[in-house]
C-alpha cells in the first residue's frame, strides 16, 4: 500500500509539474475575413491554425472573429473576448489603425498581445509595452529595405506613394530613412481605394526613374492592374506586401521581374520553413504568403512559451515569450528590447514557376536589422 500510495503521490507530482507548463491557454483572433483586405486576414489565421494543428497540442482554444477592417468593431471584439471569453492572448490584428485601437487597451488589461502582422511605430517607441511582441516585424522594416535597394541599384528620382493610415505613413518613412536620392512625388491615397488613375497620371508626368509603392491587399491589385493598362513603363519596387501570392495571381504576369522586400520566402533554405510550405500547400492547396508565415511563427512561439511557462503566471510568460525558443520559418529570429524581431531582409523577384506566380530570393537588403525605435521604448 505504501509503494501504491508512494507511486499515486510521484504521479501527482508529475502531473502538476506538467500542468504548470502546460496549462490551456485560449487565444481571442481579431483578424480581417471579409471585405478587400480579407486574403490578408485569411492567411494569417489559416498559417497560425497549422502550426496549432503540427504540434498537436489540445491545450490552445482559439476564438476567431471578423474585425471587417472596422477599429469600431475590433474594439468591440476585444472587449468581448477580454471580459466575456476571457481570452488570455490576443492576435490576429493586419492593419495598424486597427491595433492602435486595440492594443493599448488590451496590454493595459493584463493581456498579451501577439502581433501576427500590424506593428505601428507607436507601439515600437514611446507606446511599447511589456506584454506587446511583434512577430512578423516593425512597420517600417521592409519599406527601410526597399529604400536600401533603390539606393544601391542607382535610382535617383523616385516617386513614392502609400495609403494615409499608420502603416502608410511608416511606409514612407521607412523608405526614406534609407533612400538618400531625389523624390520626384510623395502620394498619400485613400486606405481602401481602388481607382488610382490620378496617381498614375502623376506618376507618368513626374520624371521619375523609379516607383515605390506601399498597397497592400486589394488596393495592390487594382493599382498593379491599372499600371499595366496604363502603359507607363518606369521601374516598379515594393515590398512584400504589395506582391504577395494573392496579388500575384490576380495581377497575373505584369508583376513578372517586379523586385519587393521581404523577411519572409518559400525559397528561405531551412528546415521549419520546408516544413512549413510543404504542410501549408497539403492543407490549404495553395502556397503560403508572408500573412500566412507570420501567424505559422506566432502561434510557434506561443506554443515555445507555453512548454516553458503558465500564462497565469505573467512575469515568467513573458520571460518565455522573449526566449523566442522555437524554429522559425525566416531561419535565425530573436527579440530587441521593445520586443520586435531582430531579422534578416531580402530582396526577391517575381518570377513564374509552371503557371504559377511567385517569388524568388535574389539579393540580401539588411542583415540583423532591428527597428529605429529602440530608444524611444522604456519598459
Amino acid at each position: 500500500m505504501k509503494l501504491i500510495a508512494k507511486s499515486l503521490a510521484a504521479l501527482a507530482v508529475l502531473g502538476m509539474a506538467h500542468a504548470a507548463v502546460a496549462d490551456p491557454v485560449k487565444v481571442g483572433m481579431i483578424t480581417t475575413l471579409s471585405g478587400g483586405g480579407a486574403s490578408l486576414g485569411i492567411d494569417a489565421r489559416d498559417g497560425f491554425m497549422l502550426a496549432i494543428k503540427n504540434s498537436g497540442n489540445t491545450d490552445v482554444e482559439v476564438v476567431i472573429e471578423d474585425d471587417q477592417q472596422k477599429p469600431d468593431i475590433a474594439v468591440q471584439l476585444a472587449d468581448k473576448m477580454i471580459q466575456s471569453d476571457k481570452v488570455d492572448v490576443l492576435t490576429g490584428i493586419i492593419w495598424s489603425n486597427l491595433a492602435m485601437a486595440v492594443v493599448p487597451s488590451a496590454t493595459a488589461q493584463g493581456k498579451f498581445y501577439l502581433s501576427v502582422n500590424a506593428a505601428p511605430s507607436q507601439l515600437a517607441g514611446p507606446g511599447c509595452n511589456p506584454n506587446y511582441f511583434s512577430i512578423s516585424y516593425q512597420n517600417d522594416n521592409l519599406h527601410e529595405a526597399a529604400g536600401a535597394y533603390a539606393k544601391s541599384a542607382g535610382y535617383k528620382n523616385m516617386f513614392i506613394l502609400a495609403p494615409n493610415y499608420p502603416a502608410g505613413k511608416d511606409s514612407l518613412s521607412g523608405f526614406k530613412r534609407f533612400y538618400d536620392g531625389d523624390l520626384a512625388g510623395e502620394v498619400y491615397t485613400q486606405l481602401g481605394q481602388t481607382d488610382y488613375a490620378a496617381e498614375i497620371a502623376q506618376i507618368r508626368a513626374s520624371g521619375a526613374d523609379g516607383v515605390f509603392f506601399f498597397l497592400p491587399g486589394g488596393m495592390g491589385i487594382a493599382f498593379m492592374k491599372q499600371y499595366a493598362q496604363s502603359g507607363v513603363d518606369i521601374p516598379l519596387i515594393g515590398p512584400a506586401f504589395s506582391f504577395d501570392q494573392n496579388i500575384l495571381q490576380a495581377v497575373g504576369d505584369a508583376a513578372l521581374g517586379v523586385k519587393n522586400t521581404a523577411n519572409w520566402s518559400k525559397d528561405i533554405d531551412n528546415a521549419a520553413n520546408k516544413a512549413f510550405v510543404e504542410s501549408y500547400q497539403a492543407e490549404y492547396g495553395r502556397l503560403p504568403s508572408v500573412y500566412a508565415s507570420y501567424g505559422y511563427d506566432t502561434a510557434n512561439l506561443l506554443l515555445s512559451a507555453m512548454a516553458k511557462a503558465s500564462v497565469s503566471d505573467a512575469d515568467a510568460f513573458r520571460s518565455a515569450l522573449e526566449a523566442a525558443d522555437f524554429d522559425s520559418v525566416r531561419g535565425k529570429f530573436s527579440f530587441t528590447s521593445n520586443h520586435h524581431p531582430v531579422q534578416d531582409i531580402y530582396v526577391r523577384e517575381v518570377v513564374k514557376e509552371g503557371d504559377i506566380l511567385t517569388n524568388k530570393i535574389v539579393d540580401t537588403a539588411m542583415t540583423d536589422r532591428d527597428n529605429a525605435y529602440v530608444g524611444d521604448c522604456k519598459m
